[in-house]
């Protein structure tokens, strides 16, 4: 398989033609800048110029990308910029939509695993033990003549066992699919808005410009 088919995922390419007469030296000398940030290394050979990027700071740029090549093309028509840039943070935000719609299945397949609450089926038999809950409740709420005369509080209601009702909800995958959106948005948001944002600070500090 053609590597092009899945580097996509993480990698922004494209280009930008260059004024007539522009050099490599001047090319490399007026992006150089966006390089001597702090925790980015690059190495010049020639018309190319590859770089890393580790823990950059937060105001670089170009923080976003982890590495990527930069070559000078000559052609006829006129000398061409190409670039190839990688990002980590686009590979994360490709591939966290699909661990959370993983979640989702499990999710789904574990409610199919879970046994609901046996009932009993004898209508008579279950009239008979909702009457004798209801006896033991109300039991419960009377006070005790001596305890009333001595101004004690009435006794609360039972509360409802909070691990019986969380027990008895199923399970919703609702919330891993509204985190794969989330992701899956912040991919193709970050996928179109950074591949436009690096070819306009390229073509600014080229056109001398910021």
């Amino acid at each position: 398989m053609n590597s092009r088919f899945i580097n996509w995922i993480w990698q922004v390419r494209g280009s930008l033609a260059l004024a007539p007469g522009q050099t490599s030296d001047d090319v490399f000398d007026r992006l150089s800048p966006l390089f001597r940030q702090t925790g980015t290394s690059h190495q010049r050979t020639g018309d190319s110029l590859t770089f890393r990027k580790k823990d950059p700071a937060a105001q670089d740029k170009m923080s976003v990308f982890d590495g990527g090549v930069l070559q000078i093309e000559r052609q006829s028509a006129g000398s061409v910029l190409h670039y190839n840039l990688n990002s980590r943070a686009l590979l994360l935000c490709f591939l966290a939509p699909l661990l959370f719609l993983g979640f989702a299945q499990l999710t789904i397949l574990a409610g199919k695993f879970e046994k609901p609450p046996v009932e009993t089926s004898d209508p008579a038999k279950k009239a008979q033990e909702e009457a004798k809950k209801a006896r033991m409740e109300a039991a419960k709420m009377i006070q005790n003549p001596i305890d009333k005369a001595l101004g004690a509080p009435a006794p609360e209601k039972p509360k409802k066992d909070k691990a019986a009702e969380e027990k008895g909800k199923k399970k919703s995958p609702t919330s891993a699919y509204v985190f794969a959106g989330i992701f899956a948005a912040l991919y193709l948001v970050g996928r179109l808005l950074e591949g436009r944002l690096v070819n306009s600070l390229f073509r600014k500090k080229l056109a001398g410009v910021g």
